[in-house]
């Protein structure tokens, strides 16, 4: 916040931020004809979308004052983009102008009155915005004077000529140091302490509470060869202070991190033991280091590498070192070494190499022993102690390395460690994070400087074949660098791909040294990337050439000048006359290979680039629209990956870096749907996201689509979601089970010896299905139900039978498929599928599927626990007993398992016993499916228990997710609510898992993003109702009769339909079809005239996306539903909702037209007029009386604005959604 007084003594109190697409409409009132003459004539959206840094200055009352656009190139046209650097210099070699320290003005407007207080507020921000700009440009024709506002912050340096036609162009430069200059930095003396304690103080007082009044005099008294105090001075003013020393305990760092890329932060010495001995009898092949073995493997085709030997974790990130040679800095006087950092990702099978250099992976259950090298030289390094600067002059924080380097001349690393939930400072954001072992117990982050990285001298630069040499040294242990070096090959020769798309390779140099390689091509499926996902989050496409979209290919940097990476993208973009970079992610195949085929190497900036979410897509009829159907380019089924992305504006927008440890206990609906929402938010990084689960990330494809039919879905997720959304990229992930919660210690205990420390620990473990418990009954005896006792509730701690499967996940199903084909259970042997739920009929298909014979398996159902059938709906459930019957199944009802093996001895189970309300029966079987109800897993319950976390019956959690522990969150069937809410009836079960993991994340992200507005405690009387959640639940899968089933409902307590359908307020329904025909469709329309229900059963696959978006909507919208099938004109729904008026309201932003309809109808158009939503308020509450209100609106709409601001909303929904709605015509289309 500053204040700006006019001339005329007016004050206003005024704040900058970045430039908003709502800001545009003021921004043009502010333009004058002297603004025009001065820049030009500009179109401001196009400016916005092509500008690296747009910066808006606004009132307290959030008025815009003023508003400034800055790029990299020139505002006229006096010299090309990519070739600026050379004219400038000719223009004036004594100022040192680079790419890197040089931006260009092309706009800026001003309320008249404050003009010259806003130009030089807004200059001042952007030079603390980016701090390692140092000079600002701005071109006028030479015939204007500036003003009388930028002259006062810009003086001339010369004139150039322009490009294109006769007319001379003046140059004007603002400096920074007239603005927010370098800091001044020398040795502390001890009369800083006066100056330096108020800003310790404003920040904490635990080191003055622990050390005494007098800490920061004695540190500073103390100095020695050792220990050195240094501030930075401002005015004569100590702003700032640090404390270094050389002094570092490394044996601890080297147990508890990975310094194998920073040669243990010591000098090289001929003793150094940098691999682990080798042992006698083992295979030269084993004998080779990491790297050697992952080159090997990205560059050989292997068979399946298994999961014990590569681990399920999504990535191991193993690092080398090597001496590069000498590099001359311009800010150092001698010449210094620089440690070669190369970058390896090495991912576990059906996971995609490109991840996250910077995360641990932990390796469970079973985890190979660790070697630690050994370094025998002198250390490198020193440590920061402390550090405490102004807020003002905070974006300067890096001017001290400059001086504490020079300090310390033979130390080549500076090192600090921070706790783990620290905010990331400036200073640390040009550090890089060290990796900790899998061990590791400290609970603080090390973040590690080299000196090299104090060179500012780094130029960006088109490749040649001179690089060649340098370019194989930076990537020699990259995966993938045979690809890398082949694209470089084929730019040097061709500069084009074989198939003749334009590729370009650019190279980071530094005194004449390659430390970094990127290679791009052009990007040639647009049409593709608009159309299935959502980049125009980020940009506004029609502003975008089509030569302007890039795809980045490779990108890797020396970690030395990591902090240089945005910059590298950001002048590609500028050099290759480039807006937009993707980065796309393939998923792993399922032969097992490190890569596949299709992926890219290893980028070392994915942090520097926006995930961008898919979109849905709607399935569309391509025969029936003919050649109304959208383009193959839209319409085509390609292999799905998840896209990253970059743009000219991104290239200066930080990101807000989460250091907290986010762990996640289940890989459910839920815990996916919370990982997905904090992953796609764009402005934070969370740099420490974990699932621990049993089987890892789903989505590995480990059973083709015909053989996914054991288990029914709620179609939250499939493969092709968890394709698109490349989780394995940013969340590290622990193979194992969670067996205990040290609440003290805040850390999991996964297969009782492994410890994952957390700082908000999520559980959302759900239920599974468990071993039946049988009750022991002889049925020699003949009891009935009544006569045995409930067993139920006890928990199995007998031997498991190993033909006996309870199916809860994509990797028991594929256990159950392997016995069944390795124990020729198709072609002999009885099967018994045992309980009452959904699963149950879709693992007898799946069975059936398979080629086991009907006669051969056998459906005995549970006692149902509730009024409320699996199927509930009697023609559907009809339909699928008459299929069994058909398929010679034998199904037994109201049966509870008695025995295995007549009690004896239950491994292997050759026959089971069952019990039921009249007499019992025994089946002999060779493999028993158990789908008895659903429950909270034991070691689950053990781990909770024992952590005293509240459970009854399940984990009992407040509105807000919250155990009885503040830093425990759980959601999912594994909860319930409190009893003080009175909500007994109502669960997380009853809602979509997905909707719960997105509001779970919501009240999360609360904690960490500072653009939200912060949360309003709800009033007294409302704290007590539970959350209502509005989501569709949705259940499918294929029943007996090869029947493919839907049923998407609205979140209720489950009653039967009977007894709805006998409800005053049922409403309607709407039935085509026949369910034992398989062309049942039913539609629900409730009281409000808006589907509440949807059922399907059909023989046909159908498209449920499609009609999973049905719901919610009114009837009219789908096209007078009701009355078109009263009047018998709807005879087939499955035919009616392929016809082509239907594709608009399956369309992923119709939701986005709805609410524009809405605000247009809610907002007053006319003056004095009420708005359409305020007379319909009037006509509800009776303050105006009608005898048609329906005809009176309808009325009042046609003669009104109303009906031309409806219409063109949705001509222009149609016509900037055309690539996907080809089939509409629109005004001028013919």
């Amino acid at each position: 916040m500053s204040v700006l007084t006019s001339p005329r003594g007016k004050a206003e109190v005024v704040h900058c931020r970045r430039t908003e697409s709502q800001d545009i409409y003021y921004i043009k009132k502010l333009i004058r004809k002297f603004t025009q003459k001065l820049f030009g004539r500009l179109n401001v959206i196009y400016l916005l979308e092509k500008a690296n840094l747009a910066i808006t200055l606004c009132n307290d009352k959030e008025e815009i004052m003023a508003h400034a656009i800055l790029l990299d190139y020139p505002n006229w046209n006096v010299a090309r983009p990519e070739a600026w650097p050379s004219a400038f210099k000719e223009l004036d070699s004594s100022i040192p102008c680079t790419p890197l320290n040089t931006l260009f003005l092309h706009l800026f407007v001003a309320v008249d009155e404050y003009s010259v207080g806003c130009c030089k507020e807004i200059i001042r921000t952007v030079f603390k915005a980016v701090p390692e700009l140092h000079f600002i440009f701005l071109v006028v024709p030479s015939y204007m004077s500036l003003g009388s506002t930028l002259i006062t912050v810009f003086n001339p340096v010369g004139s150039m000529p322009c490009l294109t036609y006769n007319e001379d162009f003046t140059v004007y430069i603002c400096h920074r140091h007239r603005h927010y200059p370098q800091l001044y930095i020398r040795r502390a003396r001890m009369e800083d302490h006066d100056d330096l304690m108020p800003i310790f103080m404003l920040h904490d007082t635990v080191l003055k509470d622990t050390y005494g009044e007098y800490f920061l005099a004695e540190l500073i008294e103390a100095q020695d060869e050792e220990n050195h105090a240094v501030v930075c001075e401002v005015e004569g003013v100590a702003v700032g202070f640090m404390s270094v020393c050389s002094r570092v305990n490394l044996p601890l760092l080297h147990e508890c991190f990975d310094l194998g890329p920073f040669h243990g932060f010591c000098v090289p010495h001929p003793d150094d033991v940098l691999e682990p001995p080798k042992e006698p009898g083992i295979a030269d092949a084993e004998l080779r280091t990491d790297s050697q073995v992952s080159q090997r493997i990205a560059e050989e085709p292997l068979g399946p590498v298994s999961p014990e030997a590569m681990g399920s974790a999504q990535e191991k990130v193993m690092e080398e070192a090597e001496v590069l040679s000498a590099v001359h800095s311009e800010n150092v006087s001698e010449i210094q070494d620089l440690d070669k950092l190369s970058l390896l990702s090495l991912t576990g099978e059906q996971e995609h190499g490109v991840s996250r250099w910077s995360s641990a992976s932990i390796q469970l259950p079973k985890e190979p022993s660790h070697f630690r090298p050994v370094y025998r030289g002198a250390p490198s390094v020193f440590c920061i102690q402390l550090f405490c600067i102004d807020e003002k002059y905070e974006a300067r924080s890096l001017d001290f390395m400059n001086f504490v380097f020079s300090l310390f001349p033979d130390k080549n690393f500076c090192i600090i460690s921070v706790p783990q939930l620290t905010p990331e400072f400036v200073l640390i954001q040009n550090f890089m994070k060290v990796i900790p072992f899998n061990d590791c117990t400290l609970q603080h982050d090390l973040y590690v400087f080299h000196r090299a990285g104090l060179f500012k001298s780094i130029n960006i630069r088109l490749a040649n074949s001179a690089d060649t040499p340098g370019v194989e040294q930076l990537v020699s242990s990259l995966m993938l660098s045979r690809s890398i070096l082949e694209d470089l090959a084929q730019y040097n020769e061709a500069r084009r791909d074989p198939d003749g798309t334009p590729l370009r390779a650019f190279v980071a140099e530094v005194a004449e040294q390659v430390v970094g390689i990127a290679v791009i091509r052009n990007e040639t499926d647009i049409e593709y990337i608009r159309s299935h996902y959502n980049i125009e989050d980020f940009i506004y496409f029609s502003h975008h050439q089509r030569d302007e979209h890039g795809r980045l290919h490779h990108l890797a940097m020396n970690p030395a000048f990591r902090h240089y990476t945005k910059f590298f993208l950001k002048e590609i973009l500028r050099l290759d006359s480039k807006t937009c970079l993707y980065y796309p992610v393939y998923p792993q195949p399922r032969d097992g290979k490190l890569q596949s085929p299709y992926a890219h190497s290893l980028t070392s900036a994915l942090h520097y680039l926006v995930p961008v979410r898919p979109r849905r897509q709607i399935v569309y009829p391509l025969e029936k629209l003919g050649i109304n159907a959208p383009s193959k380019a839209v319409s085509k089924d390609a292999l799905g990956y998840a896209l990253n992305h970059t743009n000219r504006k991104l290239t200066l927008e930080p990101k807000i870096t989460v250091n907290a440890r986010i762990v996640v206990v289940g890989a459910s609906s839920v815990g996916i749907s919370f990982l997905e929402t904090l992953v796609f938010c764009s402005h934070l990084k969370f740099n420490n996201l974990t699932l621990i689960s049993t089987h890892g990330l789903p989505g590995k494809k480990l059973l083709g689509n015909e053989q996914r039919k054991f288990l029914a879905s709620d179609h939250c997720f499939n493969d092709k979601d968890y394709a698109l959304m490349s989780l394995c990229s940013w969340v590290n992930v622990v193979v194992g089970r969670m067996t205990g919660i040290d609440r003290a210690a805040k850390h999991v205990v996964v297969s009782k010896d492994k410890a994952v420390p957390y700082d908000h620990l999520i559980l959302c473990t759900g239920q599974q299905y468990q071993v039946p418990c049988p009750t022991g009954a002889d049925i020699s005896q003949h009891p009935t139900n009544r006569e045995v006792p409930d067993s139920s509730k006890i928990r199995y701690s007998g031997q498991i039978p190993c033909n006996l499967f309870m199916l809860n996940d994509e990797e028991d199903c594929v256990k159950a498929l392997t016995w069944i084909r390795s124990n020729s259970i198709v072609t002999e042997g009885n099967v018994i599928v045992y309980g009452n739920t959904i699963d149950t009929y879709t693992t007898v298909e799946t069975l059936l599927s398979l080629g086991v014979r009907g006669s051969c398996i056998y459906l005995v159902c549970t006692p149902p626990k509730s009024m409320v059938p699996c199927i509930n709906n009697h023609a559907v459930e009809s339909a699928v007993e008459e299929a069994l019957q058909a398929a010679g199944v034998t199904t037994f009802r109201d049966a509870i398992l008695a025995q295995w093996n007549q009690g004896l001895h239950p491994d292997p189970i050759h026959c089971a016993s069952f019990t039921t309300p009249t007499k019992p029966f025994q089946l002999q079987c060779a493999m028993f499916f158990s789908f008895c109800e659903k429950n909270v897993d034991y070691e689950t319950f053990k781990a909770l228990n024992d952590a005293c976390l509240v459970y009854d019956g399940r984990l009992v959690i407040d509105t807000n997710f919250h155990t009885n522990d503040i830093a425990i969150r759980a959601a999912g069937p594994l909860t319930k609510f409190s009893n003080r809410y009175y909500a007994n009836d109502w669960t997380h079960s009853n809602f979509s898992s997905k909707e719960v993991g997105f509001q779970l994340a919501a009240t999360m992200l609360n904690l960490f993003d500072p653009t939200l507005e912060p949360v309003i405690e709800p009033p007294a009387d409302l704290d007590r109702l539970i959350p209502m959640y509005k989501g569709a639940k949705i259940q499918g899968g294929i029943l007996p009769g090869s029947y493919h089933y839907l049923h998407i409902t609205k979140p209720a307590i489950t009653t039967p339909l009977e007894v709805q359908k006998a409800q005053s307020d049922f409403g309607s329904e709407i039935v085509t079809g026949c369910a034992k025909s398989g062309t049942y469709f039913r539609i629900h329309i409730n009281k409000y005239e808006m589907v509440e229900d949807i059922t399907c059963l059909s023989h046909e696959p159908f498209p449920v996306s499609n009609y999973i978006r049905l719901f919610g909507q009114h009837e009219q919208a789908l096209n007078d539903l009701c009355a078109r099938y009263n009047s018998d004109r709807i005879t087939d729904l499955y035919s009616y909702f392929t016809e082509p008026w239907c594709m608009a309201l399956l369309h992923d932003r119709f939701i986005d037209l709805r609410k524009e309809l809405r605000q247009v109808l809610a907002s007053e158009q006319e003056e004095g007029r009420p708005s359409i939503e305020q007379l319909a308020r009037q006509i509800e509450e009776e303050e105006i009386s009608l005898k048609e209100p329906r005809k009176y609106l309808r009325k009042v709409f046609q003669e009104t604005i109303y009906r031309p601001l409806v219409e063109k909303s949705i001509l222009d929904y149609l016509h900037y959604n055309r690539y996907h709605l080809p089939m509409y015509a629109w005004p001028g289309i013919i």
